[in-house]
């Protein structure tokens, strides 16, 4: 069956006045065409007659000054009199067949409009243009014959008697065509009257029909709800509307309160009467069989079981009490724990659980002719504070409907306390046989005490005796807790004391480095200039004694970043940084910094990277940059002919050790670096990897060195969770082999090794790479070549060096001096703030940091605070580089930061981007 369609009271009103709206429309349209054609009608009238009317008085006018201007000139003989004449002659021709044209669809006035042309032409012919013409020839004679009969005139006579008869006819016409308007124009307003009328009664049988349907369904609306009302609490009708309207809704809102109702109603009649069943009951299998059944009439259930809960060795057990449709006491199982089966997850969870979709191996319900299969399964925990005490489930042969779910829901609500009021009164019960019992056994027992207690006082006697001893040997413990106190005491104040000698050596290393690098600052800058002999001036001996100086200076810097290096990785300082490393672009790198070293000492250097090395590993990329330098120099250094052979793979599965497989890696890497060099004894083999050490101990060497690379790889190589194997033999040459795992998961606990992030001395952060080779001898670069680009920067700008030390002054004022610059000095912070306040204004000032009265620190904030010289740049320059001193001269308001000595590449390259800027 189609559902019906909705038509609201809204919308019935909204087509009625369509419909009125659609009327007057089509009554507009009428009554507008209606006025648009009488509209036309009077046009044509008003533009047509005139126009008819105009063109012949126009033609009147010019025969009439034709004939003046023919007899003006005959009567004067002025050619002026013909000027009328001929103007009228050629437009009354033009007025004519406008006139022509306009009567159209008139025949016969244009029939009567032919004659008249015809009287105007023999006008002409007759008296007109005869007369003129015998005027010019001055022939009187003939012209006084002529008007004596004067022929003219009867023209004229005709042509106005024919033009009055034509108007006559036109203004006949112009009264018909205005009568025939008149009656149109009655006739529209009848109609409109008409129309008016039809609307109004259209819109009226709308008004009718609309309020019958609204009023008479409102009617039987309201008789239905007094009906219900008189009827004392019955609410089985129900309100019956056959329109599709508001009404309609009101109709089913209505029934649906009324349904609701009578569910309430039948809900709390029926909440009362499983209150009250089970007042009175003392025990809880009769309390769970009558509310068993109770529940069960009333949703009409076939089949359920109650389970209680009960605490035994397994835990929560809940045992079944009662059941309804029990057949030989198979409904359900005898118990369940919590969680087991979906019963035991609806205590587990708290939680109601309805299942319509009822598998066919359930259990079936039973009746006379057969078993069925239920087709609803309702479980439902019964909770006493938040604790679930009892759970029962319901099957039936129909699905459980919202309201009886809500009615078992609101049931057992307070169900739980009623089974747990039960529970309590039988134990109470059961406590109380107990107590009776047990009270017997306590007579029995306290005879039993009595004898007991005179053997105890005999046993306290002996406990005594006992005690006494043991308080003698508690004062010997406490005595020898004492001693130890004391011995950890002693240990502490050793521990406090290593930690202040810790701490006083990091101390003096960073003092020892800006000692030692202050002189080696003005060392290195001076034979770099001497070396590059600008000027000329020096000979060949001279500028090799100054590259010798350079030389030694560069070897002296870098003995100082091993010896402080060493000491990091000594005291377990030294900071790891793990990151992502390329090793793709490790040959091209070896190949970078060393084939120029191969070149000169004329060894071939060949680098074999196996496929299966990954392209990305995680580890500190400068200590593994650093221990690959460290050994190729060493190689270098030790090889006067033959080949350096570096070879990078990555170990095999079945090449790792039981060591190596405990540490969490993604692979691990062998880096081998062979020679063909002298060799290594084999007794030296561990002595070369300690400090200070080399395979040639002897006092004259041939190969010179600290003796320091290996000890600071091998510690390197550990700290990054590796170690550095060797394999020589004199005369033929050595292998150096790195192992070292990918540290994707951070640092591994090698040995137990702490590492302890502490400021300690910078060497190795703040040098050029060439640096951190502890063995290889670089080329020196000439700066000169790197400042020509810079000198239109340089050239002319004012720059104050501030540093207490007079070598590094002149050095960098000599250097400065060169590119053009004008250099002033000051030797401490003081000197530095007064000549900025009493002289022109700087481009650029190098500070240094520890100076007397006033460090660098203290004038580079009064800079910036109190002479508000926020855009000057400053570059803070320092022998003693701690690790955190680059942040705390930013912080103090330096603009850049090189740590001593300087190279001069550097320094100009920072000065060139800040002058720049």
């Amino acid at each position: 069956m189609e559902k019906k369609m909705r038509f609201g009271i809204k919308s019935k009103i909204i087509i009625g006045y369509l419909i009125v709206i659609v009327c007057l429309f089509i009554a507009f349209i009428v009554l507008n065409s209606q006025i648009s054609s009488l509209q036309k009608e009077r046009n044509f009238i008003i533009d047509h007659d005139i126009e008819v009317h105009d063109l012949t008085n126009r033609i009147e006018k010019h025969l009439l000054d034709m004939e003046t201007g023919q007899r003006g000139y005959i009567i004067t003989g002025e050619a002026s009199y013909l000027e009328p004449y001929n103007s009228a002659a050629t437009s009354w021709e033009k007025d004519y067949n406008a006139l022509y044209q306009l009567l159209n669809n008139n025949p016969n006035q244009q029939e009567k409009l032919e004659k008249i042309k015809g009287s105007i032409q023999d006008w002409i012919e007759a008296a007109g243009e005869p007369t003129i013409a015998l005027k010019k020839e001055n022939n009187t004679k003939e012209l006084q014959q002529f008007f004596e009969k004067d022929p003219g005139r009867q023209y004229m006579d005709d042509i106005r008697s024919q033009f009055t008869s034509f108007r006559n006819v036109e203004k006949k016409s112009t009264e018909t065509r205005a009568t025939e308007l008149d009656e149109k124009n009655q006739k529209i307003k009848i109609g409109l009257y008409g129309l008016l009328l039809f609307v109004t009664l259209i819109s009226l049988a709308i008004a009718i029909v609309l309020s019958n349907s609204i009023v008479n369904t409102i009617k039987k609306v309201t008789q239905t709800i007094k009906r219900i009302t008189a009827s004392k609490g019955e609410l089985k009708g129900r309100i019956k509307v056959r329109s599709n309207d508001e009404i309609k809704d009101l109709g089913l809102a209505t029934n649906a309160l009324l349904e609701n109702i009578e569910e309430r109603n039948w809900l709390q009649t029926n909440i009362a009467h499983a209150v009250t069943m089970y007042q009175g009951i003392a025990s809880v299998d009769k309390l769970a069989e009558k509310f068993l059944f109770t529940v069960s009439e009333m949703t009409q259930a076939s089949f359920g079981a109650f389970y209680v809960r009960e605490e035994n060795d397994k835990g929560n057990l809940f045992v079944k009490q009662a059941a309804f449709a029990d057949r030989k006491g198979d409904a359900g199982r005898e118990s369940f724990l919590i969680g087991e089966g979906l019963i035991g997850q609806a205590a587990l969870e708290k939680r109601t659980f309805v299942i319509n979709d009822v598998p066919d191996t359930y259990q079936l319900i039973t009746s006379g002719l057969g078993d069925v299969k239920p087709k609803s399964i309702f479980i439902v925990p019964v909770l006493f504070e938040d604790e679930v005490i009892a759970v029962i489930e319901l099957a039936s042969l129909h699905e459980f409907t919202v309201l009886e779910q809500e009615l078992i829901s609101q049931v057992i609500e307070t169900f739980g306390l009623t089974i747990n009021g039960v529970i309590r009164r039988m134990e109470i019960a059961r406590l109380l046989k107990e107590s009776q019992a047990m009270t017997e056994e306590l007579q029995a027992q306290s005879e039993e005490l009595q004898t007991q207690s005179e053997e105890l006082q005999m046993q306290s006697e002996e406990l005594r005796m006992i005690n006494e001893q043991l308080e003698e040997r508690t004062k010997d413990a406490e005595e020898k807790s004492f001693e130890l106190e004391a011995a950890k005491e002693d240990l502490e104040e050793k521990a406090h004391q290593l930690e202040l000698n810790s701490q006083y050596k990091s101390e003096f290393l960073a003092n020892m480095s800006h000692e030692l690098r202050t002189p080696l600052n003005s060392i290195l800058i001076l034979s770099e200039m001497l070396e590059e002999n600008a000027a000329k001036t020096l000979s060949e001996d001279e500028e090799e004694y100054a590259r010798i100086i350079h030389s030694s200076g560069k070897d002296l810097l870098a003995l100082i970043n091993d010896i402080l290096d060493l000491s990091k990785v000594e005291s377990g300082k030294l900071d790891i940084l793990l990151a992502e490393m390329n090793m793709s672009e490790l040959p091209d790198q070896i190949e970078r910094n060393f084939s120029h070293v191969a070149e000169q000492k004329n060894v071939q250097l060949k680098i074999n990277k196996a496929q299966d090395v990954p392209d990305i590993i995680h580890t500190d990329e400068k200590r593994f940059q650093q221990i690959v330098k460290n050994l190729l120099s060493n190689a270098f250094k030790f090889t006067e002919s033959g080949s350096v052979t570096v070879s990078i793979q990555r170990v095999a599965d079945h090449r790792l050790t039981t060591a190596m497989r405990t540490v969490d890696t993604d692979c691990w890497l062998e880096i081998a670096v062979a020679d063909t060099g002298i060799g290594i004894p084999k007794e030296k083999h561990q002595l070369i990897f300690e400090a200070f050490q080399q395979a040639d101990g002897a006092t004259v060497r041939k190969y010179g060195g600290t003796g320091l690379g290996l000890s600071i790889c091998s510690e390197f190589a550990k700290l990054l969770g590796g170690w550095i194997s060797l394999s020589s033999e004199v005369g033929k040459g050595s292998t150096f082999t790195l192992y070292l795992p990918s540290l994707s998961n951070g640092l591994i606990d090698y040995e137990k090794v702490n590492f302890a992030y502490e400021e300690v001395a910078v060497s190795v952060e703040e040098a050029e790479p060439e640096a951190e080779i502890t063995e290889i001898d670089h080329p020196v670069q000439p700066v000169e070549s790197s400042l020509q680009d810079g000198e239109n920067v340089f050239q002319d700008k004012r720059v104050l060096i501030v540093d207490d030390d007079q070598r590094n002054i002149f050095a960098l004022k000599t250097a400065l001096a060169k590119q053009g610059m004008t250099i002033m000095t000051a030797h401490n912070g003081i000197e530095c703030l007064e000549m900025m306040e009493n002289s022109e204004p700087f481009d650029l000032i190098l500070m240094d940091i520890m100076m007397p009265q006033m460090d660098g620190y203290e004038a580079m904030q009064k800079i910036r605070g109190e002479l508000k010289l926020v855009d000057l740049p400053i570059i803070a320059l320092t022998a003693k580089a701690m690790k955190n001193d680059r942040e705390k001269c930013l912080e103090a308001g330096a603009s850049d930061y090189i740590s001593k000595p300087l190279d001069l590449n550097q320094l100009f390259s920072v000065m060139r981007v800040w002058l720049v800027n």
